[in-house]
């Protein structure tokens, strides 16, 4: 069993996970955390932060006694370590314990450990729980690192060692280091790309991004096995695909298949097989605030339109059954409510299917930073 601790809009990693591992081997604790029955490989999911194999629960919320417990039995599980200084963080989820008392615990553990003859540095916490960014570069998923996780669970705290941590600097190295990006077409980040890759539930194949842009689907998916094939209007973003996609083949030894050229989405004859579709669609002009109901309405339908044709002219060259996760526009007004494009209401008439989740609500499929007008609404469909 696995403790998922879920990124910044935690509705996208459960469906993740949800479409990926199942719905019954998931089990939601509060709004940020999942336990999944499944092995999970953190480098294959963009919604989730940490990973920690769960080791136990005990039937407290008094974050002492949780430490007082890992002091009796986490000198047993150093002595199972390689030799070598031992480096020891503690992350609170839930749990209220004063920063200083924390830090006196996390002392109080490495007391204990020191005991049994094993050299420790313990990782000083700014807050009761350690950012991925510090469990990253502590090295605490190595043979040597040990970050503890207590994780209140309603009555209960999950205690659970962590396995896996999110590589922001991988990501980082995959989005700006490409050699091809275009600001002005925006920028899909990977971790999104890769959420929709696995929500669309593809498993195998090749997969088709019909608005490639500069290529972040098709990176992420072939990363993952996938062999990609990709189109997109503009000829300027065909040759930034291309070369990026060259890039990744050089500096991560991808080799898969990779199709690549120009076409007009509402128009374009696909070439076969088309196994999985996963796009961020035509979003529409940028705002930096709210339009006017008058400007809304015009983009609103513009987009819908173009939407609306794309899924009509690939639906007939789609088996039954395909999978599709698109990123199709929401825009925010300044309360936070959102108007959607009508097709999102008719998408049975345009012959798919919305598959609808046991964990995660349709209409919260959303990714989007606060201060964003235009969100990215993400619908996970079939082909009827």
């Amino acid at each position: 069993m696995n403790i998922c601790l879920l990124g910044r809009q935690p509705q996208l990693g459960i469906a993740e996970l949800e479409m990926k591992y199942g719905a019954d081997a998931l089990q939601l604790v509060g709004s940020d955390f999942a336990v999944v029955d499944a092995e999970v490989d953190i480098d294959t999911l963009g919604g989730t932060i940490k990973v920690a194999t769960l080791l136990t629960e005990l039937d407290t919320t008094n974050p002492q006694k949780v430490f007082d417990y890992c002091r009796r039995e986490l000198p047993k599980h150093a002595a199972m370590r390689p030799e070598g200084k031992i480096k020891l963080g503690v992350s609170l989820y839930g749990l209220d314990m004063p920063l200083a008392k924390i830090q006196a615990n996390a002392l109080s553990l490495k007391t204990a450990i020191k005991k049994s003859g094993r050299s420790v540095r313990v990782v000083p916490n700014t807050s009761p729980s350690l950012s991925s960014a510090q469990t990253l570069h502590n090295s605490l998923t190595s043979e040597l690192g040990m970050e503890l996780v207590f994780v209140r669970s309603g009555s209960t705290t999950l205690l659970g060692q962590v396995s896996g941590v999110q590589n922001i600097d991988a990501y980082a190295a995959r989005d700006q280091a490409r050699p091809k990006t275009d600001a002005f077409v925006g920028m899909l980040p990977p971790k999104l790309a890769l959420m929709m890759i696995n929500m669309s539930g593809a498993t195998k194949g090749r997969v088709l991004d019909p608005f490639c842009g500069t290529g972040v689907v098709l990176q992420e998916a072939a990363l993952l096995g996938f062999d990609v094939y990709g189109t997109d209007l503009s000829e300027k973003m065909v040759d930034y695909s291309t070369a990026n996609m060259k890039w990744l083949a050089d500096k991560f030894g991808v080799d898969v298949n990779v199709t690549i050229h120009h076409g007009d989405a509402i128009e374009t004859k696909w070439q076969p097989p088309i196994d999985a579709v996963v796009a961020e669609t035509y979003l529409g002009q940028p705002f930096s605030a709210p339009p006017s109901p008058d400007k809304l309405a015009q983009v609103q339908r513009n987009c819908n339109e173009i939407i609306s044709k794309f899924l009509q002219n690939i639906g007939p060259q789609l088996e039954s059954g395909t999978p599709l996760c698109l990123a199709v526009p929401a825009w925010r007004d300044k309360s936070g409510r959102l108007t959607h494009l009508p097709l999102v209401n008719s998408l049975g008439t345009l012959g798919y299917q919305q598959i609808l989740l046991r964990h995660a609500k349709a209409t919260d499929l959303l990714y989007y930073r606060e201060d964003q007008v235009v969100a990215r609404e993400l619908l996970v469909l079939r082909k009827v």
